[in-house]
């Protein structure tokens, strides 16, 4: 289900990204406006997972007429905090009692390196350049959807 659901949020956010210079944006700067979309985003990157990312890009795109480095950096933010959330929730429930707490130091020490590195390549290239890799990931995320909606779904 919830790779069904990436694949097609996906999808659009690479129809939207592609037409993204003929689509007129916003600049919400409402706080009610602000906090519902930032709840609507944290929700969805809690579900779908680091496959939240992309929604973000392209609702910080069209809402709050961000520049591509700006709506990348921001939309980090976003899953930290979210996912941060769902861990802490995770850890006072008890649901992480199968985690590989080894698994997970290393994984986060790494995620950390890799946005340093990523920092550091971000403030060499453009904002072109920057559309050009997010287009190419997400045909990598697509490709990802699918291979687990055949493996799991047996679609």
């Amino acid at each position: 289900m919830q790779a069904g659901v990436l694949l097609l949020v996906v999808l659009g956010t690479l129809i939207y990204t592609l037409n993204k210079d003929k689509v007129p944006t916003k600049n919400v700067r409402n706080v009610l406006g602000c906090a519902a979309i930032g709840l609507v985003l944290g929700m969805s990157s809690a579900f779908l997972g680091i496959g939240g990312g992309p929604i973000n890009l392209v609702v910080l795109f069209y809402f709050f007429s961000m520049p591509t480095k700006r709506a990348a950096q921001s939309s980090l933010y976003i899953i930290l905090f979210s996912q941060a959330a769902s861990t802490v929730a995770s850890l006072a429930t008890g649901g992480a009692a199968g985690v590989d707490m080894l698994m997970l130091v290393v994984m986060a020490c790494c995620g950390i390196l890799g946005g340093f590195a990523g920092r550091k390549v971000n403030s060499r290239i453009d904002d072109r350049a920057v559309d050009k890799l997010f287009i190419g990931l997400m045909v990598v995320i697509m490709g990802i959807c699918v291979f687990n909606m055949i493996k799991y779904m047996g679609v």
